[in-house]
């Protein structure tokens, strides 16, 4: 999917969006679903399924007791530079919203309600005016993978594809840019209108 869908939104065109269940934190949206037992959360996953395969596009799915936690995202958003270049980078984008709305209704439809305020990420930051030196060896040594480094942002962030250790992202130590060492540091290509997290309107009120 290309165009304008695939655009990363900031954080005020996410929530005009009015996602009540869901909370933008770190790159993606977040939801947290409450039910009663698995096979009800088993039946819910299964609908959630057939709306992404009605999309071509689908959440990142946990289930436990009493709970289904879900994410959405997408690797290929399109962020342009104050310079016009693109980078593809992992955000939300308009197919995410389209989901999230989507499965909002489907757990309307199966008298499930959400709990947006059990839903947390944790991210660590580092203070470094050389992230270009040193991310190689945090990417070792928390995610074991070099291609850690830069996954989905084109800063030295570190992000585990499989999502089993919390990102680090550098800032700027002392105020200089992670420019000056070669490197790009969050705050060099975040949006202004965006922050690692940020609460969406009030949450709809369960059965």
């Amino acid at each position: 999917m290309e165009g304008p869908n695939m655009d990363m939104l900031n954080n005020e065109e996410i929530a005009k969006a009015g996602l009540a269940d869901w909370r933008k934190l770190a790159q993606g949206l977040h939801a947290r679903y409450l039910v009663d037992d698995f096979g009800v959360g088993a039946r819910f996953i299964t609908a959630v399924g057939e709306a992404g395969d009605a999309l071509g596009h689908f959440p990142t799915v946990s289930i436990g007791k009493g709970y289904v936690d879900l994410k959405i995202v997408s690797a290929d958003a399109v962020y342009r530079d104050g310079e016009g270049t693109e980078h593809i980078v992992e955000w939300v984008t308009r197919q995410d919203v389209d989901l999230a709305h989507r499965i909002s209704k489907i757990a309307v439809e199966h008298e499930i309600g959400a709990n947006p305020a059990a839903v947390s990420v944790v991210e660590l930051g580092l203070d470094t005016s050389r992230s270009a030196t040193i991310a190689p060896v945090w990417a070792a040594l928390l995610t074991g993978d070099a291609e850690a480094q830069g996954h989905g942002s084109p800063s030295d962030e570190i992000r585990d594809a499989t999502g089993r250790v919390p990102n680090l992202w550098f800032g700027n130590a002392g105020g200089k840019s992670g420019r000056a060492s070669g490197s790009t540091s969050r705050s060099t290509w975040r949006p202004k209108s965006s922050s690692s997290e940020s609460p969406l309107p009030s949450p709809r009120a369960g059965p």
